[in-house]
């Protein structure tokens, strides 16, 4: 009898106990739930996103042309997020914002859990793991927003990890593309990995290391993944929108993101501390594979040139710095006796039942409207949230002229009663509105004429701006509503 209650102990302790991957997990999550306000507020394309999320629920159809805009009203639009915006809108109908900010930290969780799982499936300690999984947590912070671009962390993750595992499905590849070519524009990236493997294969191949079975097997992986990125909406066309904004350099010149990262700017040193590892271990000679080496230099020389790669570097890079780090430090008597005692607790662990609780607290947190989620809403210093608020009671005839990094938020609460002049899809409206855009909120040399051009009879834009003196002496508009963060002039 005894013996059958202590085995039952030991069963529910060994559901219950955590290991080291839960208690990552665990940290990754909550750290990020924390950081709810700054994740709604850093960026101005989630109400967007929620907004055609919605659109697509309520009408059935994922939208082709645009219906968000006067001035690009019926225009062709790729809808290359439409599946990361149904499920913000179907995740935000349920627990509004809060359940945005749960489920980009859940997203988060998942992919640096997955990144420490592969770092200890290539022999590394758990010290190691856990140490360098978190780094590259962190190197990626610099870029954890609200926005579609949080499911590309996972698919990198998943494509990465199952690439490097020979024994991986090769059906796995276009499963894992079909869903990921219609949820985020960064799809290319899968297709960049892959390149790095092909290469690495075709080096071994010619230098006799490698056979005919590994290529024909990356060939297969490569033609299948690339065939299902036609099954989305608009078939070729997604492919013309993802690649071709990275060919206007106006565009990608004038978002911050795409930029080189700013060493200077502290989120940017955990990327440095990856890089500066990685030299090391070029200059000690650690041994990496040929796809690996690679996949280093070519997802460096990205992410030094655009600060929106650090994220997905770091996912990739993460288990070559950890067998750099594994093979040049010295291992201490007493992180061995660590290692020893954890393996031997972890030994007996099974399930996730502890993340699932955590997740399922947090959640339950959420809902109940206490605690963590207080200040999980749009910030009115940063949006105009009272200006909106009296819109609503007094609406304003004719088209608008806004703010771009407004123009999500003002879709979230007005559309479809209005259209905006402009939004954050600077991809979508290219450099011809985006110029006049500038334009106007420069007061260039016939800013008055792109508000007659497009027939704009009301301004929102933010109370600092000399447009709204300009708008009131030069063209006579009156300021019908102001307060510290927006202002809104009509025109008499």
């Amino acid at each position: 009898m005894k013996n059958n209650i202590r085995a039952a102990v030991n069963t529910i302790l060994a559901y219950l106990f955590p290991s080291v991957q839960d208690a990552f997990f665990i940290a990754i999550l909550f750290a990020i739930s924390v950081q709810g306000p700054m994740l709604l507020n850093a960026d101005g394309d989630l109400g967007r996103h929620i907004t055609i999320g919605n659109y697509i629920v309520q009408n059935g159809k994922i939208p082709t042309t645009d219906i968000f805009s006067h001035t690009m009203y019926g225009e062709k639009l790729v809808p290359h997020e439409w599946l990361a915006q149904w499920i913000f809108s179907r995740v935000h109908a349920i627990m509004g914002l809060s359940g945005i900010v749960l489920l980009i930290s859940l997203l988060i969780a998942t992919t640096f859990t997955l990144t420490y799982r592969e770092i200890q499936k290539r022999d590394s300690t758990i010290v190691v793991a856990f140490v360098v999984a978190a780094l590259a947590a962190f190197a990626s912070s610099l870029h954890w927003l609200a926005r579609p671009h949080i499911f590309t962390f996972l698919f990198v993750a998943l494509w990465t990890y199952l690439l490097a595992d020979k024994k991986s499905k090769a059906w796995y590849f276009p499963v894992i593309m079909l869903v990921w070519a219609n949820t985020h524009g960064a799809f290319i990236a899968g297709f960049a990995i892959w390149f790095a493997h092909l290469a690495g294969w075709v080096w071994d191949y010619l230098h006799g290391q490698s056979d005919r079975q590994g290529g024909i097997r990356l060939g297969i992986i490569g033609l299948s993944s690339f065939a299902v990125t036609f099954i989305n909406p608009v078939g070729w066309d997604l492919w013309n929108a993802s690649a071709g904004y990275y060919g206007n350099q106006f565009l990608v010149n004038s978002t911050v993101e795409y930029l080189s990262p700013n060493f200077h700017n502290w989120s940017t040193w955990p990327f440095l501390v990856m890089l500066a590892i990685c030299l090391v271990g070029i200059g000690l000679n650690v041994k990496l594979k040929t796809y690996e080496a690679f996949l280093l230099a070519g997802w460096t020389m990205l992410s030094l040139y655009s600060a929106r790669n650090i994220p997905l570097f770091a996912i990739v890079v993460a288990p070559y710095v950890a067998t750099i780090v594994q093979s040049t430090l010295p291992q201490p008597r007493v992180l061995k006796r660590i290692e020893t005692a954890i393996n031997n607790v972890e030994k007996n662990h099974k399930g996730i039942i502890l993340p699932i609780l955590a997740f399922t607290l947090l959640a339950s947190t959420f809902i109940s409207q206490k605690g963590l989620n207080t200040a999980n809403t749009f910030d009115p210093n940063k949006f105009p949230v009272r200006a909106v608020d009296w819109l609503e009671a007094n609406p304003q005839e004719g088209e608008m002229f806004n703010n771009f990094i407004w123009g999500g938020y003002i879709l979230y609460r007005m559309f479809p009663q209005e259209l905006v002049f402009i939004d954050g899809q600077t991809d979508f409206y290219g450099e011809v509105l985006t110029r006049e855009y500038t334009q106007v909120t420069s007061l260039d040399e016939g800013w008055q004429d792109i508000l007659k051009k497009y027939d704009v009879s009301w301004v929102i834009i933010q109370s600092d701006k000399p447009l709204i003196p300009a708008l009131q002496s030069e063209l006579n508009w009156e300021v019908v509503y102001q307060d510290d963060t927006a202002a809104i002039l009509h025109k008499p």
